[in-house]
């Protein structure tokens, strides 16, 4: 029954996407570009331009989705009620920050802009959750695995630019980034129990959260959870060259994933009725819920 049965949000498409893929993606690495420069004494700059840009880039795509750009201000006026309120206005000092430890190199601004990225992440992720019509955002297992693919995909574009910086913490490297695959495989595996349970999401939600998962187990957690391994036991340049490309898998994964999640699995809760009505008193039929288990 059309306009009855859940429907594919019309709402956003590949451009909303593309702020949660920049966003989890930079949020990601400032943390680990921040913690690399403590342990390794990494450099920073290549890192905290990559972030910047991924964030400013996902940022960019979310103006240009929205309906009418020149109206963008309005997003500062919510912050009481509006987790997409609450992001915009952490992107202010997470730039502040971040280009500072650009400029400067500063070790203490680049925690502290790593520090505000997690708070970025966070709302950005809530954001999603706060979609009570679309089941497949509502559902709380999603928070904790939007934030894990975040950091696992700032992980990831670290073990790739790693080799080209200086003081990379190189295969060693390789363990850290396995725990996250590990976690995000957990996460991942939560959120979809979750969401084929009985009554907790309708069947084309299912349905396309299946054949995504089956990619995002395979590019993002089998394949390079298969090349980390390996990394540990084989070590120097070749190990090197296995975790770059466990590092592109990974961030590849979480990306077609949040992708899916936007524009593929996101469908809405459609309409119900707990008695249907007849003509008959007391005789009431059961309720219909189109497109549910």
């Amino acid at each position: 029954m059309r306009g009855v049965e859940p429907e594919l949000q019309p709402f956003w498409d590949a451009r909303a996407a593309g702020n949660f893929i920049g966003g989890g993606t930079g949020s990601g690495l400032l943390l680990w570009a921040a913690i690399a420069a403590s342990g390794h004494g990494t450099e920073t700059t290549p890192t905290l331009l990559i972030a910047l840009a991924c964030i400013g880039v996902g940022l960019f795509c979310v103006w240009m989705e929205i309906g009418r750009p020149l109206r963008a201000l309005n997003v500062f006026f919510h912050a009481r009620t509006s987790w997409m309120t609450r992001e915009a206005i952490i992107a202010g000092p997470l730039f502040l920050c971040g280009a500072i430890a650009l400029f400067t190199g500063s070790l203490f601004f680049t925690w502290l802009a790593a520090l505000i990225a997690m708070s970025f992440l966070y709302c950005q992720a809530r954001i999603l959750q706060a979609a009570r019509g679309i089941p497949a955002w509502r559902e709380p297992a999603l928070l904790a695995l939007l934030v894990v693919t975040g950091l696992a995909e700032g992980a990831g574009v670290l073990a790739l630019v790693s080799p080209m910086l200086a003081g990379s913490p190189g295969s060693e490297f390789a363990a850290p980034l396995l725990v996250l695959v590990v976690l995000r495989y957990a996460m991942s595996r939560r959120y979809t129990r979750r969401i084929a349970a009985p009554g907790n999401a309708p069947l084309k939600t299912v349905r396309a959260l299946r054949e995504t998962d089956r990619q995002f187990l395979l590019l993002g957690h089998y394949f390079p959870a298969a090349l980390l391994v390996i990394t540990l036991f084989v070590g120097g340049s070749f190990g090197t060259v296995l975790l770059a490309l466990a590092g592109v898998a990974v961030t590849a994964g979480g990306w077609l994933f949040k992708l899916a999640l936007i524009t593929r699995i996101a469908y809405t809760q459609g309409f119900a009725l707990q008695h249907v009505p007849a003509r008959t008193p007391g005789h009431a039929h059961p309720g219909v819920k189109p497109g549910w288990n």
